[in-house]
């Protein structure tokens, strides 16, 4: 049993997300586990604050794939108290209904709050460096 205390939790946070995102098993409530209630969620699509608005945003986003699979490198952890960041490099693949492929590179920074529960995600932002293939129309908010 983990006591939520070691920057390793951070790690298994991080990795946990990435794969809801793609099990994609949206059932109410699913994000809890990730996120603070008031978590602040910036991506290529929006940017969101509040776990409904951003549960929103990444379900709309998520919905024009067929299929997704992000995975995480270089995971940076700073840990001070009950407050940290986090850094990691991030390859995004999304798969179209017929199987075309828009892939994204980049980067994913990360505040954290420890809570009871343990560690959740304050801010989450998604800064991409590179793209290749069609990318998905987004209605203008």
């Amino acid at each position: 049993m983990t006591d939520h205390h070691s920057p390793m939790d951070i790690h298994t946070l991080v990795h946990r997300y990435f794969r809801a995102l793609d099990v994609r098993d949206f059932s109410p409530g699913w994000m809890r586990p990730f996120v603070t209630p008031d978590v602040r969620l910036e991506a290529p699509v929006g940017v969101e604050e509040g776990i409904e608005a951003a549960t929103r945003l990444t379900e709309e986003a998520l919905g024009r794939f067929a299929r997704t699979q992000h995975m995480a490198s270089g995971l940076l952890v700073d840990v001070d108290g009950e407050r940290g960041t986090a850094s990691w490099n991030a390859l995004m693949t999304h798969v179209y209904d017929d199987d075309t492929l828009f892939t994204v590179g980049g980067r994913c920074e990360a505040d954290l709050h420890r809570t009871p529960d343990g560690w959740r995600f304050s801010r989450l932002a998604v800064r991409p460096v590179w793209t290749q293939g069609p990318p998905p129309v987004v209605p203008q908010r």
